[in-house]
């Protein structure tokens, strides 16, 4: 019991404890990782456009893209934009006069990272959704003359979204944990918060065992929110079983 109380009073809203800075960080890495997400939602539509196109050098470009990305580690990729991003800042600042390093934001470096990684995920959870809407919907559609815009708007997103939705919510799944590796910039979310209290405490066991239970936390909700969201897409649409 005595156990539980320290650990409570260590991790709680009381004085010396850490819970107001954990949640902050847990609020850092939701916001991390939504803008991340929705970067990669934009630049996956395009990658996944690319990949459909009948011009062959767009889709040698989304392959190449969807294959690179998939196959380098993800903390190469963070290392790229932070390390790469500063010295490109840098370089424009000596250009403009200013003498010094200038390094990358470290929440900007998180979004633009996982945005491009789980662009090529997305990119091709999209390409296969539309993969699976049914040609005879698409012809239907044309043959009532119904314009491009149209058709994409009223009857190609909501299909395509409606198959890709379960696959959406595994990517951001993805993006959440690939979240943890934007420590390594310094942005105080949760690894890098449990880290911190680790050292000043010593007691690394206590707090990366909380930075698991926040993470499974935001795990449950976000499986809720994504199995409603499944649902909602498959209303009026009757199941295979």
């Amino acid at each position: 019991m005595d156990a539980i109380k320290n650990y409570v009073a260590l991790v709680g809203f009381g004085q010396g404890g850490w819970g107001g800075l954990l949640i902050s960080a847990m609020m850092v890495t939701i916001a991390v990782s939504v803008c991340g997400f929705l970067v990669g939602s934009v630049l996956g539509t395009i990658i996944a456009g690319m990949k459909l196109s009948s011009i062959a050098p767009l889709r040698w470009i989304g392959g190449c893209y969807t294959t690179v990305l998939r196959g380098v580690p993800d903390l190469l990729v963070v290392y790229l934009f932070y390390f790469g991003g500063g010295a490109l800042l840098s370089y424009i600042g000596a250009f403009a006069g200013y003498d010094g390093y200038i390094g990358m934001p470290a929440f900007l470096t998180g979004t633009v990272a996982l945005g491009i990684v789980s662009a090529a995920y997305q990119a091709e959870v999209l390409r296969g959704a539309y993969r699976a809407v049914s040609r005879g919907e698409l012809e239907a559609a044309d043959s009532v003359g119904m314009r491009p815009w149209r058709k994409f708007r009223r009857i190609i997103v909501p299909l395509v979204l409606r198959y890709a939705t379960p696959g959406l919510g595994n990517t951001w799944q993805l993006v959440l944990k690939e979240s943890a590796l934007i420590s390594v910039t310094g942005l105080v979310e949760i690894l890098r918060q449990s880290q911190i209290a680790a050292g000043s405490t010593r007691k690394p066991f206590e707090f990366y065992l909380t930075a698991l239970m926040l993470y499974l936390v935001i795990t449950w909700v976000s499986s809720i929110l994504f199995g409603r969201l499944e649902n909602r897409a498959m209303r009026g649409f009757r199941r295979a079983i």
